[in-house]
């Protein structure tokens, strides 16, 4: 166990970082609170932004529905009941531009939870500042050089637990290397990947297969992009991570802890970074919707304060925190306001941020640091056995020890050995309904129509055009893919069009 006293336990803001990447941490800034949001279509998200930001949340993040998420346009036959169902729709320039009316792009940072189509919906939000700043003596440089925000772009994980993927892995492994490179040259202050343990830990891995699978996948987007001539200290200062804040406290604590420490080595050791801040590892935390049940709801507020409490406590960056009615669909207005004021009573009224990592040094969450670090190296000594992250996920090592802790974890709760508050134990007989958000159908028929006027007005010849140069830069092995993505967007392609153009030179992947 670390000696909470001794030079080898090195203060908050030192390396290895295990107490934090600050050395005041909510003393000198909070973190961001940042609520997960989409729905139906980007006009009505906008009118839920505008006021979740005059209620005092500090940054947005943006979820977007299936279609706009695996490159399929509205009124495609597969997207046919899902159009801003699970989040909102977004198919052109145009919905870019109504989900961002009169937000400022320029002063507002921006989280966009997309993998597979995470280069189109960049490029969309690029030309809408540009469009937004157009009249304001603001160059495309300089305009560029100001935004601020992050695009998840973490497809790996989705071969490994959630399944949103397009393309095979290595060309997809190729487009996210070059969004990294593209916005290390042009959109320097923008995180270009969140690699993600959220989905991970959702899918039913333990929290050490969290962490472990995770950093795995941070080590194989690192080695792709100084195999494609980056060097790291120019992409890794703006590496983030996504995690789980989970429901046992005190082991997410130690885990976020462990997280900064195995990092922090990893680049220093691993890949010789000598940029400091390649060596931080920052991230956004999201309290585990797995953990919330459809069965009494309201008792799901309780789960939350304390997830959130652990990933503050843990050193988090950034967070959202569910709302209560998540088991049951998407977010009312008023839930999604009880689950902000959670954060807000945390930072202003608990006093847990008066100090830098208040637990460090507890002889139980240093055995607990400790162990998880053990636990996750070992998993990723497998994993480099196997060839590395991409082999381990073609060999399915990964999803194949998820599904085994997500079976015994189930059993626990069967058997009753794991008590879950209201499902299992304390069962109410008669509950009464919750009212929950539903999505208009007029949302999807709404889309369906945009996206068709749009292809009956837009420059036909000149759309086409960028499409077949994004197809040739496809099937040129060591072509840049973002500029023409950018410059197919802003001549009106839709997202589907653009993901089309790249199947049909990669093909799409099938896990059979």
């Amino acid at each position: 166990m670390s000696d909470y006293n001794s030079p080898s336990f090195p203060p908050p803001g030192s390396p290895p970082y295990t107490r934090g990447i600050h050395k005041d941490m909510y003393r000198g800034r909070l973190w961001t609170m940042r609520q997960y949001s989409g729905y139906a279509t980007a006009a009505e998200t906008n009118a839920r932004y505008r006021r979740m930001l005059a209620e005092g949340q500090t940054g947005l993040s943006v979820a977007f529905d299936l279609p706009t998420q695996i490159g399929y346009d509205p009124d495609h036959p597969l997207a046919r009941g899902e159009v801003g169902r699970v989040g909102v729709s977004i198919a052109s320039l145009e919905d870019m531009r109504r989900l961002f009316d009169g937000i400022p792009l320029k002063d507002v940072s921006t989280s966009m939870t997309i993998n597979a189509t995470a280069a189109i919906l960049l490029a969309l939000y690029i030309t809408t500042a540009k469009s937004q700043y157009s009249d304001a003596n603001l160059s495309s440089s300089s305009l560029s050089s100001e935004l601020r925000g992050t695009v998840q772009n973490d497809i790996l994980k989705e071969y490994i637990a959630r399944g949103t993927y397009i393309y095979p892995p290595a060309p997809s492994l190729r487009l996210a290397v070059d969004l990294m490179r593209f916005c290390a040259l042009n959109v320097p202050q923008w995180n270009t990947i969140s690699i993600s343990g959220y989905h991970i830990r959702e899918a039913g891995s333990t929290a050490a297969q969290e962490l472990a699978f995770t950093l795995a996948n941070g080590i194989a987007y690192c080695q792709a992009a100084i195999d494609a001539g980056l060097d790291v200290d120019s992409f890794a200062p703006r590496l983030s991570f996504f995690f789980n804040a989970h429901i046992n406290l005190l082991e997410e604590v130690a885990k976020f802890r462990a997280a900064r420490r195995m990092w922090c080595r990893i680049m220093q050791e691993l890949f010789k970074a000598q940029d400091s801040r390649s060596w931080q590892l920052r991230f956004h935390t999201q309290t585990a919707g797995s953990s919330l049940t459809a069965q009494q709801p309201e008792v799901n507020v309780v789960r939350t304060t304390l997830e959130a409490l652990a990933a503050v406590l843990g050193g988090t960056q950034s967070l959202h925190t569910n709302s209560l009615d998540e088991a049951l669909g998407l977010p009312t207005e008023a839930t999604a306001r009880l689950a902000l004021r959670t954060q807000q009573v945390i930072a202003y009224e608990s006093g847990v941020v008066d100090e830098p990592d208040p637990l460090g040094g507890a002889p139980y969450i240093e055995q607990l640091t400790d162990r998880l670090e053990e636990e996750a190296s070992k998993e990723i000594a497998a994993i480099d056995r196997l060839g590395g992250a991409v082999k381990a996920i073609e060999a399915g090592y990964q999803t194949e020890a998820i599904a085994k802790s997500a079976y015994r974890f189930q059993q626990e709760v069967e058997s009753g050995r794991r008590v879950v508050v209201g499902v299992n134990r304390f069962i109410l007989a008669d509950e009464k309904p919750t009212e929950i958000l539903r999505i208009p159908p007029t949302a999807e028929k709404e889309q369906f129509a945009n996206v068709q006027k749009l292809r009956r007005q837009r420059e036909n010849r000149l759309t086409q055009a960028r499409l077949e140069d994004v197809k040739s830069a496809a099937a040129e092995a060591n072509a840049p893919l973002m500029d023409p993505i950018l410059a197919a967007v802003e001549a009106d392609a839709t997202v589907g069009e653009v993901a089309d153009a790249l199947r049909k030179v990669w093909g799409e992947h099938s896990k059979g």
